[in-house]
């Protein structure tokens, strides 16, 4: 089964790039992000004639996240992250879709920083630890993918020296995302390719994407349920070379289909 998340920067202006994607790629499953549509704008007629189900939450000119799938039907178990009635941004969507939790995120871009939009993107967080310790130990496989908006080390940025005081760089928001490792999650691009540089996202400006000037930003976090079948990991690049294409590239894994060893099985 192939698991993709895909930041679109605007599903509506974008569509005839995520059209051509899906039928490029054949992805099973996708989570979207960055929709930029309102509930009732999202494209759900062309998705659907592109042979996808979907379920999405919307949310007027920024945010928005979805979940695709062509391999099953897919039932919603979570809309918005749970810990703040108060929130009403659209980041946070879940499902189980075909023996697979699959949680689709959009985290806060957090600058700048300091600042009260660095302070929600750690409370952001703090949310999101709070929420996955529930789903680590679930003996289905669980995948959480989307756009985390944060480079984890100095490996996943080019030149990093120029990110210090940037919030998707900061010392703190590393040190959420590796407090989601320490829980027991595996980040499955970095799991796969431990020593590779690898970017999911480049600027529109001074040629980043012809340069390689990229940030790894978009990742698929996996439980050890998911990790026992994971048999790949990459980004599909060609996609941010086309023509009106986002700045991030799509990130997909591969899940085999073998039957799954029970939790502390021999």
């Amino acid at each position: 089964m192939k698991i993709a998340t895909y930041n679109v920067n605007g599903v509506n202006g974008r569509l005839p790039v995520l059209l051509r994607w899906l039928y490029d790629a054949e992805p099973d499953i996708v989570c979207l992000q960055e929709l930029k549509a309102p509930q009732e704008k999202f494209p759900e007629k062309a998705i659907r004639d592109a042979g996808y189900d979907a379920i999405w939450q919307g949310q007027s000119r920024w945010n928005g996240v979805a979940i695709l799938s062509r391999v099953g039907e897919i039932h919603e178990t979570q809309r918005g992250l749970p810990g703040d009635l108060a929130d009403e941004q659209s980041r946070y969507i879940e499902a189980a879709v075909n023996g697979i939790l699959i949680a689709g995120l959009y985290l806060p871009n957090g600058n700048p920083r300091p600042g009260p939009k660095f302070d929600y993107k750690l409370r952001w967080f703090e949310r999101l630890h709070a929420h996955l310790a529930g789903l680590i130990d679930l003996e289905a496989p669980v995948v959480i993918a989307g756009d985390y908006n944060v480079m984890p080390t100095e490996m996943d940025v080019y030149a990093p020296e120029r990110w210090l005081d940037d919030a998707l760089f900061a010392p703190e928001v590393r040190a959420a995302y590796q407090r989601l490792l320490d829980q027991g999650w595996t980040d499955a691009l970095r799991h796969m390719h431990p020593n590779k540089t690898i970017y999911t996202f480049w600027k529109y400006l001074r040629f980043a994407f012809e340069r390689n000037a990229g940030l790894r930003i978009d990742h698929l976090l996996l439980n050890d349920a998911a990790k026992a079948m994971l048999r790949a990991a990459e980004v599909d690049t060609a996609p941010r070379g086309w023509e009106k294409t986002s700045d991030h590239a799509p990130v997909w894994i591969e899940l085999s289909a073998s039957k799954r060893r029970r939790k502390g099985a021999s």
